[in-house]
């Protein structure tokens, strides 16, 4: 492997300059996994596991481990690792407390089935701040942003220390495609082109993105890395095993051989906007590439809780060309391309002139009007074989999961309604599971007080296995308190935008009150139960709620009607048929 990195051509230092190995030699594994079975042990997240990975075989290269403090702050405030390196993206281990790590020691770190994944001594230890990050990496505290939400949750230390991996993370999917840097960079060398243009990509490709990276090809003459990431991406995106098959069809039949290699990127990606563009550049360097393509908004997670995108269509091309020179890596812009059909081709929009016919189909039209409703895509737009893996993959909306979340204060009305939702559900032909908060406490959450941790370890509980309904293609209907807007959009992020629908039991405190039969206002009131939402604990009402539901003035009937109602024009339940003057269904 050592070979392959000096035989790899156009390289800048630091990135892809030397090989970060960072796996154990086979002649020392059983010893290190033997040691490693008498250390102490944390299981990691997700993200951190896939990070392991980047770091292990030189995807963040210069970095090669978790990030301690002096890189940490200075990658929060400059953008740069402490020795000047330009590094955008902070990499970091987040720990507990009670995780009991002490400075000095060796701990085995472990995936979430328990699996060993590499012995790491800690060297630092280091508190951060959720305000602090969000704000400097992603420009935002609003939790309306998948990973802010998310860092809320996670420990309030960092960790950090040399790293020796024994084993990758394992992976049983498109196997011949999960290539390590080095191994990309002796791909491309075999290509011939001095060249190499990457694109990112968390989507299905279509003409569209066939067209823009045939350009950039021949523009810059060289081989296409097209290196979709398959790591964690924005919730609600589509699953990598179907846009991987789109990917390889595309590339087997409608690029030349000579100028497309197709790789897999294990990367958890931040939706940071103009930092992920930049990061994205620097672990493309380390695969070979010398170009990169960056696209309008790239990286970008949508709009924030009012509805204003998070970052500028072009901030993230203008990040990426400031420090072009820094990383070697040139940007190439993601032009905005509509199809011209007196013509049968794409072309940039500022190229065309006002009075020409064109065409374009927007990522809402695509779920909405087309996958939504079981349509296939048309030819102009996407390739056949896209359309039909997509087709295959995405069933009419009335077959899809949904995610009916009820949230208000104790006595709102939410069971009573969902109770009433469910029945008509049924009746409607959408088969619905109720999660309701009181009965996951007797069940899911027996043993949980009431304590912010303890409420937000409920709630997120409940939006686990909603999240895992709703993906298999399940109604789930959801009613609890849920009093914190940022656990609740974490919910929300666990289920996909698109199919978790809040719904705002907006009742009164006072009718609340008047409706306890069981007495728990007057003894908050009293100061016989502590933390009761409402009187000594906050509740903090949705900010743009799917529906709000007014309980003074309307019944629970009218209520679930309404919510079907909503349901039914939206797709998730089927129209019913008209009614004919003898009272049949025509």
């Amino acid at each position: 492997m050592h070979a392959k990195i000096e035989a790899a051509t156009n390289l800048i230092a630091p990135y892809g300059g030397r090989l970060i190995d960072l796996l154990a030699p086979e002649e020392e594994l059983a010893e290190a996994k033997a040691y490693a079975s008498t250390l102490p042990s944390i299981q990691i997240s997700p993200r951190s596991v896939c990070d392991l990975e980047m770091l292990a075989v030189g995807s963040f290269s210069p970095v090669d481990r978790f990030m301690g403090e002096a890189d940490y702050r200075s990658v929060l405030h400059d953008m740069r690792l402490s020795d000047g390196t330009v590094f955008p993206m902070p990499i970091t281990l987040p720990v507990r407390p009670e995780d009991g790590l002490e400075l000095g020691q060796d701990i085995a770190l472990r995936d979430s089935m328990n699996d060993l994944l590499a012995i790491m001594t800690v060297e630092e230890l280091y508190p951060w701040d959720h305000a602090e990050a969000s704000e400097k990496v992603f420009a935002t505290q609003d939790a309306k942003h998948p990973l802010v939400a998310e860092m809320a949750r996670w420990g309030g230390l960092n960790a950090s220390g040399p790293l020796r991996v024994l084993q990758l993370p394992r992976h049983y999917d498109f196997v011949e495609l999960r290539r390590t840097p080095a191994e990309v960079r002796a791909v491309l060398e075999t290509y011939g082109h001095r060249n190499v243009v990457a694109f990112q990509t968390r989507n299905p490709m279509h003409r569209v993105h066939e067209e823009l990276t045939k350009r950039a090809i021949a523009k810059v003459d060289g081989v296409l890395l097209l290196h979709p990431s398959v790591g964690m991406t924005k919730p609600g995106d589509v699953d990598h095993y179907t846009r991987v098959r789109v990917y390889k069809a595309l590339s087997q039949k409608y690029y030349e051989p000579d100028r497309i290699v197709l790789s897999l990127l294990p990367l958890a990606m931040r939706m940071g906007g103009p930092r992920e563009a930049l990061w994205h550049a620097i672990i493309r360097r380390n695969y070979g590439a010398n170009h990169f393509i960056v696209g309008r908004d790239h990286a970008g997670p949508g709009s924030d809780s009012t509805g204003k995108p998070f970052y500028g269509p072009y901030d993230a091309q203008g990040l990426v060309s400031k420090y072009q020179v820094e990383t070697g890596v040139t940007m190439e812009p993601f032009e905005q391309l509509v199809y011209l059909p007196d013509e049968d081709r794409y072309e940039e929009v500022s190229k065309i002139p006002a009075d020409v016919k064109t065409m374009n189909i927007s990522g809402t039209q695509v779920r909405e009007e087309y996958l939504a409703k079981g349509r296939l895509l048309p030819s102009w737009f996407s390739r056949p074989e896209t359309a039909e893996i997509l087709g295959e993959a995405y069933p009419a909306r009335h077959k899809q999961g949904v995610c009916l979340w009820f949230t208000g204060l104790s006595g709102a009305g939410k069971s009573t309604t969902a109770l009433v939702l469910q029945q008509l559900l049924l009746e409607a032909g959408r088969e619905a599971t109720q999660l309701d908060g009181d009965i996951v406490r007797t069940h899911l959450s027996k043993g949980l007080g009431f304590s912010r941790e303890d409420r937000d370890a409920n709630i997120l509980r409940i939006g686990f296995v909603a999240g895992e309904i709703t993906r298999h293609g399940g109604t789930v209907v959801c009613a609890a308190v849920s009093p914190y807007r940022a656990t609740r959009d974490a919910v929300r992020a666990m289920v996909d935008d698109d199919q978790f629908v809040e719904i705002f039991v907006d009742t009164p405190l006072s009718v609340c009150e008047e409706r306890d039969v069981k007495g728990m206002y007057a003894k908050a009131r009293r100061g016989e139960i502590k933390e009761f939402t409402g009187i000594s604990d906050p509740y903090e009402p949705p900010l743009n709620p799917e529906l709000t539901l007014d309980t003074e003035n309307r019944t629970p009937v009218e209520n679930a009607r309404a919510i079907v109602d909503w349901l039914r024009e939206r797709g998730f339940v089927r129209q019913e048929a008209p009614v004919s003057a003898n009272g049949h269904k025509a």
